[in-house]
């Protein structure tokens, strides 16, 4: 069943997701409680099986591990990486591991190298009801989605299964399976700040001076600096996500500008940075990413992913293979994917304040006032938990941006590799060390 219909917004609800289209299209066998799927193939305990993971720490719960072992029987090992390393471990080491949970921007680098297999999409158990975000490029109601920087529908599919070139339009075969995507804004200290936010603007107010951080990964921190340049008027863009060798410079002249000035307290490259900047307070405005944010909450500091009338900043995440995979690795990672996707991790990751790319599935999992929460934006009933059981929100509360409607419908621009992306690493390293 198409999720356009499923997930279509109500008349007497704006921008709210119609449960019933929800519950409508509700996987068969997903039960509440974590059982697996009915009709799933099962890897034979006697054959124990371990899948290495490798890709940025913010899907790396021993949560969702544990559960694997449980209902799989499998061992996950995770190597944690910074986003650039993914790229390069994916490009110069791809045998070092056996699923690759790569961002789509990482694709435009990984794909031509060879290193990744075209996944069969008949082997995915609930490719019809993902996002068509990623099979369509729009909305679940049929809007489009915006295409500045890569949108993931630009590389979602390749050629052929063991093609090395981005197919124009779906042709069966996937490069990830999608997992988890979101959109990003600034974090900041309400607390601390003690008046309104509404514009990417103010991550270069000189009253934050010395207390403002951005993101050190150039292909993601470049587009929030483009956010925040033409926010304050200082720079215009044809196409922010695939800027002109101009465009860059104008842009690295101002952050440059900013970081002589004491502007920036920090440039921080991994998770747990950005949550000690913020929650120590040597930070009050920064870039953020949405679990780092419900990090601070959990540790009962004020933390706000603050919504901003210029819109968002979107990425995406999946599940990818390596192209030496075969025989039963192959067969365990599709049986991993559609295991993944069958609800329990879905629920998991959606209350880390991500979206899943199956959400049908999800829903099952949560409760009514958590899926109201986290996905139509109401106020909650009662205390809203992590999904590792730290209280991050108490009853009343609304999600930072609303529901997801009002977020994803909001997107300005994803991250990207552009066309003059090695010019644009060395402008931004030269940035880094100004």
């Amino acid at each position: 069943m198409s999720n356009t219909k499923d997930l279509k917004k109500t008349k007497t609800s704006k921008g709210a997701i119609s449960r019933r289209g929800v519950l409508k299209g509700m996987a068969a066998g997903a039960v509440a409680g974590g059982t697996l799927i009915k009709g799933a193939p099962f890897v034979h305990a006697s054959e124990p099986i371990t899948l290495r993971i490798a890709g940025t720490g913010v899907n790396q719960f021993k949560e969702l591990a544990d559960k694997a072992k449980e209902d799989l029987g499998f061992t996950i090992q995770y190597t944690s990486l910074t986003s650039d390393d993914v790229v390069k471990r994916a490009v110069t080491q791809s045998s070092s591991f056996d699923m690759l949970d790569a961002e789509y921007w990482m694709l435009k680098k990984i794909v031509p190298s060879g290193k990744m297999k075209g996944m069969d999409v008949s082997k995915i158990k609930y490719y019809d009801q993902i996002v068509p975000i990623f099979t369509k490029g729009e909305l679940p109601d049929g809007t489009k989605m915006s295409r500045q920087g890569i949108a993931p529908i630009k590389v979602s599919y390749l050629k052929g299964a063991e093609s090395s070139e981005f197919a124009d339009d779906p042709s069966g075969y996937m490069t990830l399976i999608p997992t988890v995507y979101n959109a990003d804004t600034l974090g900041i200290r309400p607390d601390l700040i003690k008046r309104p936010i509404n514009t990417w603007a103010e991550l270069l107010n000189p009253e934050f001076k010395g207390k403002a951080s951005i993101l050190n990964i150039p292909s993601i921190g470049i587009m929030d600096a483009a956010m925040v340049c033409e926010a304050s008027k200082l720079v215009s863009y044809g196409d922010k996500g695939n800027m002109t060798k101009e465009e860059i410079d104008a842009t690295m002249k101002v952050l440059t500008e900013a970081k002589k000035d004491g502007q920036f307290r920090a440039f921080w490259k991994e998770f747990n940075e950005s949550v000690n900047l913020m929650a120590s307070g040597e930070v009050v405005i920064q870039s953020m990413w949405s679990p780092a944010v419900t990090k601070v909450r959990s540790m009962g500091v004020p933390c706000i992913y603050q919504p901003l009338k210029e819109g968002y900043r979107a990425w995406a995440g999946g599940l990818g293979l390596p192209s030496h995979l075969d025989g039963k690795k192959l067969d365990a990672a599709y049986e991993f994917i559609n295991w993944y996707m069958s609800g329990w991790t879905g629920a998991f990751l959606n209350r880390q304040g991500y979206y899943t790319a199956v959400l049908e599935t999800a829903k099952p999992f949560m409760s009514e006032d958590e899926w109201g929460f986290w996905m139509e934006g109401k106020p909650a009933k009662s205390d809203i938990m992590s999904p590792t059981g730290q209280k991050i929100e108490p009853a009343g509360a609304t999600r930072d941006g609303g529901s997801f409607w009002d977020r994803m419908g909001n997107v300005t621009v994803w991250n990207t590799v552009m066309d003059e992306d090695r010019y644009m690493v060395r402008k931004w390293n030269e940035f880094i060390a100004a």
